[in-house]
């Protein structure tokens, strides 16, 4: 029985061309570089004798486990993923891949997000999720529109500031 999950009711299946071929180059990584490694370590501690007090045997089991879990995820994910190519025909208006630069009504301070699919958000980058509150109230706005979302902090109202697409 697999222990692979799909994505969250509702998680869009929709990845930039970069953000894909990242997932391919993580999963072939794993499969190429990081599992055969894993795996001389775990015979050769193995080999050291008593498993059941072997520290790094029971270290590098798990990290097997967790190398396998997550190639299986992405072995499953990636197919289902539907790459996004190009900017839309009207470029001031948001959708999937823009970068948007927003001003908080109330306190002046300016944001700067980048809307992607589900499997590349970082927030230390300022990439959220297609399916978050943020991007969905962003979705199909334009440039100088003001809107509200409500945010884990409390409801906020913002304006969009810029639009632009990567080419």
């Amino acid at each position: 029985m697999s222990r692979w999950r799909p994505a969250a009711p509702g998680s869009t299946a929709i990845i930039s061309r970069a953000g894909f071929e990242r997932l391919k180059a993580e999963l072939d990584h794993l499969w190429h570089t990081v599992r055969p490694e894993v795996v001389r370590a775990i015979t050769a501690a193995a080999a050291e004798g008593d498993r059941s007090e072997n520290a790094e045997y029971i270290y590098r089991k798990k990290q097997l486990a967790e190398i396998d879990r997550r190639a299986r995820y992405l072995t499953k994910r990636i197919p289902l993923l539907k790459v996004a190519e190009g900017a839309p025909a009207n470029r001031q208006q948001v959708f999937f891949g823009a970068r948007i630069e927003l001003e908080n009504v109330d306190t002046g301070e300016v944001l700067h997000y980048r809307i992607v699919g589900p499997d590349e958000t970082d927030a230390r980058q300022g990439w959220i999720s297609i399916d978050s509150p943020m991007a969905r109230a962003l979705l199909k706005r334009r440039i100088d529109d003001e809107f509200g979302v409500e945010l884990p902090g409390g409801p906020a109202e913002f304006a969009i500031v810029a639009v632009t697409y990567e080419d």
